[in-house]
């Protein structure tokens, strides 16, 4: 099971949803999908007109006082990261730098007037840029939700340069939400648990680690040298659709994870078997956490994966919050996390697009069938002439 981190918006104060998109999906395509293109009411460079008279526009420095309102107060060291490395990020980019595309996200603020409607923060998933994700997507507005969360994503899909396929997270409560997303083209894959736990283990991570050393098992981190085994093990346990639309690579884990990351490697096979990769902080207070177990190795279930948690909870902090996501129809993973006390704080569901774009033809197709005409022409098998007859002419009278 494989459990991808998506922040989003929460319903609850310790509930958020999240979105990102694929290798699969980047062939040339031939028609192009549903929410492509322009906003419906017509779209700029820079900023475009939204729902009565509304605008959408790059987050800019001088946005920041106005973000006051408590659906975006939360977000204001994440807007203030994003306002100061925007340039720097664009010159990475432009110098074809795999770390400007995960410098800082990309963010587009609604607003009528001076007064926001809701932003939307989004950023590639991997460093090629073929995979995006919905970071967050906040509405300061209680009507219109439906409209004009569809607005923003719209115009997020179409300002992302090169993005094949997009991934994002709802509340399976948030029916606005669900709907938007389905309305921009957005499939379900999956239903996922949220699970709050508060690292009371009562075992420090050395002990539980070494308790479990006679196990055909070891604990190793995660860093450059153990990063591809990591990688290997995801793709074993990441369903196949999934596995395509995320598109990672080896440097995208640990871009990612900051090199946080434990796991258990057979050293039979020198396979890992199971692991916990660190994504982020948490809106909610604590961190965001990804568990893999490897298909073949269910029965980790239990005393092996406690001590990788264990490691988890003694690496970032006795007293932090750790937050897990299971698939619902996974019973053992899901009995387990509440014999160790994990509260459940609701259910999303993980849904995906793919980005269809319409490609002129570079050379015209009259000319292109002159050409392939007269390459015909000399094909073709030629006549000898016939001769001309000669004519009689009669005498002229005298």
């Amino acid at each position: 099971m494989v459990s991808d981190h998506l922040n989003a918006d929460p319903v609850h104060p310790d509930q958020h949803y999240a979105a990102q998109p694929s290798a699969a999906d980047r062939q040339t395509p031939t028609a192009a999908s549903p929410g492509d293109g322009a906003l419906s009411k017509g779209s700029g460079a820079e900023q475009g007109p939204l729902i009565e008279g509304a605008l959408i526009e790059p987050l800019a420095g001088w946005h920041l006082p106005l973000l006051s309102d408590p659906a975006f107060v939360p977000l204001q060291p994440l807007l203030q990261r994003a306002t100061l490395l925007r340039l720097p990020a664009r010159a990475l980019q432009g110098l074809r730098i795999p770390a400007g595309a995960n410098l800082c996200p990309d963010v587009l603020v609604a607003r009528q007037g001076t007064t926001p409607l809701g932003l939307i923060v989004t950023r590639p998933e991997n460093r090629s840029g073929s995979c995006w994700r919905v970071q967050h997507l906040r509405l300061a507005v209680e009507s219109r939700k439906r409209e004009l969360s569809g607005e923003l994503l719209r115009e997020a899909i179409r300002r992302a340069r090169g993005a094949g396929s997009w991934i994002a997270i709802s509340s399976t409560l948030d029916l606005d939400r669900l709907a938007a997303l389905r309305e921009q083209g957005f499939q379900p894959l999956r239903t996922e648990r949220l699970w709050r736990w508060s690292g009371s283990l009562g075992v420090p991570a050395a002990a539980a680690e070494d308790s479990s050393s006679s196990e055909p098992w070891t604990l190793r981190p995660l860093n450059r040298r153990t990063a591809r085994a990591h990688w290997q093990l995801e793709q074993a346990a990441c369903p196949g659709l999934l596995r395509q639309l995320l598109d990672r690579h080896v440097e995208d884990l640990l871009d990612r994870s900051a090199g946080r990351g434990w796991m258990l490697i057979d050293p039979r096979r020198d396979q890992a078997v199971a692991a916990l990769r660190w994504l982020g902080e948490h809106p909610g207070g604590g961190h965001d956490l990804e568990l893999t177990v490897h298909p073949g190795w269910g029965q980790l279930i239990g005393a092996p994966l406690t001590s990788l948690l264990a490691q988890a909870a003694w690496t970032l902090g006795r007293q932090q919050l750790l937050w897990l996501r299971s698939d619902v129809n996974d019973q053992a993973l899901e009995r387990w996390l509440r014999q160790l006390g994990a509260e459940p704080r609701g259910e999303r569901v993980l849904m995906a697009r793919s980005v269809w774009r319409r490609h002129e033809l570079h050379v015209p197709a009259q000319g292109a069938a002159q050409r392939l005409e007269s390459v015909l022409r000399q094909l073709q098998p030629r006549r000898r002439p016939m001769p001309t007859p000669l004519l009689r002419h009669s005498p002229s009278p005298h």
